[in-house]
């Protein structure tokens, strides 16, 4: 039921996303609909939570209003919930309440006002408390005043009214507690809007298929991971699928520079259920001003802007992430960059795996020589995987995992895999089947050698080949062509040559019948 329930909350919020937005560019609409939708969640966890609160006393949360003791039960409920849920909603402040107001009498009531004090009571209700950080300016997306909205107030009015009654309709089953329904079709909606997003979906999407490898690859032989950190977290997709592979991870960790992709991980974590008190977001660049700096971390996943800039800055030669390679990353490529600081954040005991271009395989220079010293120096590359191209949002290259890891059972060799020609296309994007995301996990946990999909190489070899990665040094994908039999053709011609003779005779015997002349 849980599928089927899930599939049919999926097609119902995406209906909602597509009637209600109509010129509105896609990603411009996510950050209203989906801060709505966590609105909704926000508030039928208030209401769930205070309804358990005072079901001794016979009390409804929507009947303390007016009641003799108001006063003293608010209180007493907001000091609960801020500790348990980190925020606080008053009824007159509940999503149904305000979709209520909106809806009255089937006219559509003006409530940008009220709604616009609710988000900010929402955030201030945090305030001096542990959750401030994680929920403040949550709502700092949702420009209520915008003209992307309507022309007029009353146009603005009307379409937020419109979303609101119609995700008011939906019941989000919030009591059934093993349920994370709403949390997945949350993630498959910013999906949607990232595959319709052009050449920026990349920075605050990640594939499901992609996740999925990412978070099974740095899972390997474990139920359970102190903690997690994606040090380019995005939407934070990434972050929650590796929860998917074990059963408890006991602390999240991620940085993302973009402030509305910020916001949108925080609620994507939240809606997951994830505690305000197991996962740490920071909203920062994390190259130039790393906000983890001294933890170290389980499992660390990322997905990076390809070939990204940075400063490059000398000033790093004495960052304890760069300094023993020698050499920076070069400011018009990051990829390494990335790489290393990763490297610095990894637990002795941890497995990392990154995804990125091709070029950090054979680039040389200082990417080169960067790449020289984890392998020769520190011994930490563990595998290289190759992807398919075009399974990423607006970008068609192809690109490959990294695997690295401080302590590797395997450490005399390197594991390549090239799955790039393992994949189904569906549409304008290539996408790899669950079959081949465990063809890849089961040769890289095996350790597994097969002709032209996967190769183990001694360090010695890939040492000969002065540390260039590129996967085809390694995994022969080379189809030989079929012998052809001269002979065989020669008769083939022959033949064609008798049967262009016997035709033309024919055609002649036409023209000769119809007193015409012959067209050769």
């Amino acid at each position: 039921m849980a599928a089927e329930q899930k599939q049919k909350l999926e097609q119902q919020l995406w209906n909602i996303a597509n009637t209600l937005r109509g010129k509105m560019d896609a990603d411009d609409f996510r950050d209203y609909i989906l801060g709505f939708i966590f609105y909704k969640y926000l508030s039928t966890k208030m209401d769930l939570y205070a309804n358990t609160i005072l079901k001794p006393d016979g009390l409804t949360f929507q009947q303390i209003e007016g009641h003799p003791e108001e006063a003293a039960l608010m209180h007493e409920i907001k000091q609960l919930a801020i500790d348990k849920l980190g925020f606080f909603l008053e009824p007159a402040d509940l999503f149904s309440e305000l979709a209520r107001r909106g809806n009255a009498g089937g006219k559509n009531n003006f409530i940008l006002g009220d709604l616009a004090k609710v988000l900010t009571h929402i955030e201030q209700s945090t305030m001096g408390s542990e959750s401030e950080e994680d929920f403040g300016n949550l709502f700092s997306d949702l420009d209520l005043t915008s003209h992307k909205l309507g022309k007029s107030e009353t146009d603005k009015n009307e379409l937020i009214v419109k979303v609101l009654v119609h995700l008011d309709e939906i019941d989000f089953d919030l009591e059934n507690t093993d349920s994370d329904v709403l949390g997945d079709a949350y993630e498959y909606l910013i999906g949607q809007f990232a595959s319709g997003a052009g050449k920026k979906a990349g920075e605050f999407y990640t594939p499901q298929q992609v996740s999925s490898v990412l978070a099974q690859l740095v899972t390997v032989g474990k139920d359970q991971l102190k903690s997690v950190y994606d040090p380019t977290c995005g939407s934070g997709s990434l972050l929650l699928r590796v929860a998917k592979e074990v059963k408890d991870v006991s602390a999240f960790y991620g940085q993302e520079m973009n402030p509305t992709t910020y916001n949108l991980c925080r609620m994507n974590m939240i809606m997951h259920d994830v505690h305000y008190k197991r996962f740490d977001i920071k909203n920062e660049d994390t190259l130039e001003r790393p906000q983890h700096f001294d933890m170290r971390f389980e499992a660390i996943v990322a997905n990076p802007p390809f070939s990204a800039n940075w400063s490059a800055s000398p000033l790093f030669m004495s960052d304890d992430r760069f300094s023993a390679y020698g050499k920076l990353a070069p400011s018009s490529k990051a990829d390494f960059a990335f790489v290393q600081h990763m490297v610095h954040q990894l637990a002795d005991n941890g497995t990392m795996a990154i995804v990125l271009p091709h070029g950090v395989l054979f680039r040389g220079g200082a990417e080169g020589h960067i790449r020289e010293y984890l392998i020769k120096e520190k011994n930490y590359l563990d595998a290289v995987i190759g992807l398919p191209a075009n399974i990423f949002y607006g970008t068609s290259i192809p690109t490959c995992i990294l695997v690295l890891k401080k302590k590797r059972t395997d450490a005399k060799s390197i594991l390549f895999i090239d799955a790039s020609q393992h994949f189904e296309k569906v549409k304008t994007q290539n996408v790899l089947r669950t079959e081949d995301i465990d063809k890849i996990i089961s040769t890289y946990e095996n350790r597994t050698e097969e002709e032209k999909y996967s190769h183990i190489a001694a360090l010695s070899e890939v040492e000969t080949n002065d540390y260039n990665l590129n996967i085809p040094r390694y995994v022969d994908t080379f189809e030989e062509e079929d012998a052809i039999d001269l002979k065989a053709i020669t008769n083939e011609l022959r033949e064609l040559a008798d049967l262009a003779k016997t035709t033309d005779a024919t055609i002649e015997g036409f023209c000769t019948e119809l007193g015409i002349e012959t067209p050769f």
